[in-house]
């Protein structure tokens, strides 16, 4: 994401503590917010959790924490505002789903204590990309894609969906789950050639129906 000076201003402004313009940045990164937040909620919150009343406590969260970037300000601001995003989602399911989100949680593994990428929204969004003719069809490729996501280490399957949904930079990608950047893309190429592999191993994938 390209920034203009003016934002950059703002956000070295942030980091000498003066949060008079967290309101211009914040709003400068909402929808990138608003699409990571979309992407990570449970499915069961939809209709029960409003995305724009998320991103105004996020808001809040962030006024709050300000002094905790200002104590590390290497890490890109963007990847910062990101992390408290998380945190406030894990509450709001904590909040919405009690036991059943802790339950989730033992069952899948939190990528960096956040909450990981669901194979099944991953599927359901690279299903409406392929756009398979009549919608057997369709579900029948969700399935596929699903299975092959599943095969993926954890860690690679976080890599694309931080690439391909949350729309994140290799950068970025590498600031977020704490390694190198060439170890990102690395990391970005091998998922790549898995998900492939793994797609290919599937009986019926890519064959078309009379």
């Amino acid at each position: 994401m390209g920034e203009g000076e003016d934002i950059e201003a703002m956000r070295d402004s942030l980091r000498r503590g003066d949060p008079r313009d967290l309101a211009a940045v914040f709003t400068s990164y909402r929808d990138r917010l608003r699409r990571m937040v979309e992407f990570r909620l449970d499915a069961r919150l939809k209709g029960r959790v409003s995305t724009s009343d998320i991103l105004q406590e996020v808001y809040i969260d962030t006024l709050k924490r300000l002094p905790h970037y200002q104590a590390d300000p290497d890490v890109p601001f963007f990847i910062w505002l990101r992390s408290v995003t998380i945190q406030r989602l894990i509450d709001v399911h904590r909040q919405h789903l009690g036991a059943r989100a802790r339950d989730a949680a033992r069952e899948r593994r939190l990528a960096h204590g956040g909450i990981d990428a669901s194979s099944e929204k991953m599927a359901e969004l690279m299903g409406d990309l392929t756009s398979p003719s009549g919608a057997a069809r369709r579900v029948e490729t969700i399935a596929l894609v699903r299975e092959a996501l599943d095969r993926l280490e954890p860690t690679d399957r976080e890599v694309l969906a931080l690439r391909h949904f949350e729309e994140l930079s290799n950068r970025e990608v590498a600031a977020a789950l704490g390694i190198q950047t060439a170890a990102a893309s690395k990391r970005y190429v091998r998922a790549i050639e898995r998900l492939k592999e793994s797609l290919e191993r599937q009986p019926g994938f890519g064959e078309e129906t009379g």
